[in-house]
């Protein structure tokens, strides 16, 4: 047996428990998810196979075979699609209005992307994080719109101060008229546009560890372990 072999296996079974995982925490908010993929994959490989006999205009060929296999395949593609959306609206669900949830979402950035979560945080929960990439530093607030407007501003005066020539956007999360709710998050921080070479985002990232005090521990708790959106975007 070639040495590859266990840690291949390993690896598919850590895949396999990873989306049994996720199918059962979809489950608990979506009880009806696994309808709904049996719904979604059934159908095709049904009527692609029974086109295929109509076409072929006899009562069975061994030719229908591959356009059965093909259904299959399409239905398979299509559930897991579902599934696939289904499960990140389910987990977005799970970790809505928990403090540090916008922390957990921005931590799946892509790689080049830096978060810092709780770089501000006040009596009221209201929390700011920092992320710092191509577009320059992004703060990022927790909280109800009437209140972390001005924490934003104290942390962008702050922030400034280190770094007085970098661009700086302040984003609301959350779902009061003008923030961005959780789900499109990620996507608004990454349409900001581009203005900083690679090497000029390593610089930024650690003049600001440098300087900062670590960050404040989140308040009531940590989120739930088993809710995971993505790889971390320090990896």
């Amino acid at each position: 047996m070639s040495n590859g072999s266990p840690s291949g296996d390993g690896a598919k079974s850590g895949r396999i428990a990873q989306i049994l995982q996720t199918y059962k925490l979809t489950k608990k908010s979506d009880p009806h998810i696994g309808w709904i993929l049996l719904a979604v994959f059934l159908p095709l490989p049904l009527i692609i196979s029974v086109g295929a006999w109509f076409l072929s205009g006899s009562t069975w060929s061994w030719s229908l075979i591959p356009w059965i296999i093909i259904g299959i395949l399409l239905g398979l593609i299509l559930a897991t699609v579902v599934f696939g959306r289904r499960a990140e609206r389910s987990a977005f669900a799970q970790i809505e209005g928990q403090p540090g949830a916008a922390a957990a979402v921005l931590g799946s950035l892509r790689k080049g992307w830096f978060t810092t979560p709780a770089v501000a945080i006040t009596k009221n929960q209201d929390i700011v994080h920092r992320v710092i990439g191509r577009p320059g530093i992004v703060l990022v607030s927790e909280g109800p719109a009437n209140r972390v407007g001005q924490l934003l501003a104290n942390e962008r005066k702050r922030t400034s101060r280190w770094v007085p020539d970098m661009p700086i956007h302040e984003i609301q999360s959350g779902n009061d008229e003008g923030q961005i709710p959780l789900r499109k998050l990620n996507s608004t921080v990454m349409k900001l546009p581009r203005v900083l070479r690679p090497e000029e985002v390593t610089t930024t990232r650690k003049r600001l560890e440098a300087v900062s005090t670590p960050p404040m521990p989140i308040p009531k708790g940590p989120l739930p372990k088993s809710t995971k959106l993505g790889k971390s975007a320090r990896g």
